[in-house]
């Protein structure tokens, strides 16, 4: 078939840039969430890592792309990256960091109670209100930007000098 550049009814719109002002919104949205969280002591490094998840589930290159640099910026292992799609399966997380990776799925995938109900009453073990509210904005924010970038199709390239085919 032909290019989809080429092809404007099967060309993407890039949201973002279609929509500044509602883009710079959610930027600024994303803002707050990260000057909350940190106001309530979640580290940098956790934020990234609810970012990182919730990006994995919802399949998003782009936020992964994105995250994952900032998490290795902030200090983040290679190992815990790799192994973070199956962080239940492991223990290299921390109570404080599993209870807010379940509430960032739980988040992700509202429809199941089951896990919703389980993220809380295991976060209400560890964290406070202040950090359950700021993990859940965390999530909610990320979600947002999954769907900017998966919904416009913006393309994860190549950092010169990075390994890789």
């Amino acid at each position: 078939m032909g290019d989809t550049a080429a092809d404007p009814a099967r060309r993407r719109v890039f949201i973002d840039k279609q929509s500044p002002k509602a883009y710079h919104a959610l930027v600024e949205t994303a803002d707050a969430v990260r000057a909350v969280a940190a106001e309530a002591g979640l580290d940098r490094g956790l934020v990234e890592l609810i970012n990182l998840r919730v990006s994995q589930i919802n399949g998003c290159a782009y936020c992964l792309n994105v995250h994952t640099r900032a998490a290795l910026r902030v200090g983040e292992t290679p190992q815990r990256l790799g192994v973070l799609a199956a962080w239940r399966d492991t223990e290299l997380f921390t109570a404080r960091e599993r209870a807010a990776l379940a509430l960032a799925e739980a988040t992700t995938e509202p429809a199941n109670a089951v896990a919703q109900e389980s993220a809380y009453e295991t976060a209400r073990q560890v964290l406070n209100d202040d950090e359950i509210s700021a993990a859940i904005w965390v999530a909610i924010t990320i979600n947002a930007f999954n769907r900017v970038s998966i919904l416009s199709k913006h393309r994860v390239t190549r950092i010169p000098g990075s390994a890789g085919g």
